[in-house]
């Protein structure tokens, strides 16, 4: 019997990288996954994870679009009852240095990254206020603390985040309610598949543990803070970076 069984996990952002490497986590530890995001890989994903026994499903949710989370929170109510982990994991980057970043590019990160998470947290809350039991994890990461160069907009959302996440945590603790973030390092990705190898070496030399994470250590982080075990555990970012930070 799974760490989650019983339990219903909602994953954003989850159709590819790190957010698929956290619904393999969830559906192998016994949660039933939903994922919620704009990219149809999504389907593809769930099908892949059911195909090897998970308990999985997608749907297309836009989360910087409230109504769309309102009904993608009513149609997870409808079907299970219950929503028991949101993990905001979703994100986009218009990496471009200050001067040069439109007024588009920065609206498109805030909206998604940091708005997007106020939007999916506030629809799931009241359900778990009403259950007297909740876990909300949220992606944050080590640019919200340290920046990086080109990153204005991507590094200020992932700032917010911790200080969300901090302030929400006192806020609904009362509730039974646990609400942490996950500040990954330099982590193997489909984005970083295409960076050149001089790069990718130049930046492993840097990490202390002497290697690129991976989803799967993602996950286990996710695993943990969503966990009953990490119950005195809120208002916590977790750095996972191999020591860098």
């Amino acid at each position: 019997m799974g760490r989650f069984e019983g339990q219903v996990a909602i994953v954003t952002g989850g159709a590819r990288g790190i957010g698929k490497g956290i619904c393999k986590a969830f559906c192998q530890e016994g949660a039933s996954v939903i994922i919620w995001d704009i990219d149809e890989q999504g389907l593809e994903t769930a099908q892949e994870i059911s195909f090897e026994g998970g308990i999985i499903s997608f749907r297309r949710t836009d989360i910087s679009d409230r109504n769309d989370l309102k009904m993608a929170v009513d149609n997870a109510i409808n079907k299970h009852g219950h929503i028991d982990i949101l993990i905001n994991n979703a994100g986009i980057i218009r990496d471009r240095t200050l001067m040069k970043m439109s007024e588009e590019e920065w609206d498109q990160v805030i909206n998604v990254n940091l708005t997007g998470i106020f939007n999916a947290t506030k629809a799931v809350i009241p359900h778990m206020r009403e259950a007297g039991y909740g876990r909300i994890v949220s992606a944050s990461s080590i640019n919200g603390s340290l920046g990086a160069f080109g990153q204005t907009n991507y590094s200020a959302t992932k700032a917010g985040i911790i200080g969300f996440t901090k302030a929400l945590a006192k806020e609904v603790g009362k509730y039974g309610i646990t609400v942490n973030a996950v500040a990954p390092g330099f982590i193997k990705t489909a984005m970083t598949d295409t960076m050149p190898e001089e790069v990718v070496t130049a930046s492993i030399a840097q990490i202390p543990v002497r290697r690129i994470g991976t989803p799967l250590d993602m996950a286990n982080a996710y695993l943990f803070l969503a966990s009953r075990e990490s119950g005195f555990i809120s208002g916590h970012i977790l750095h996972a970076n191999g020591g860098v930070f």
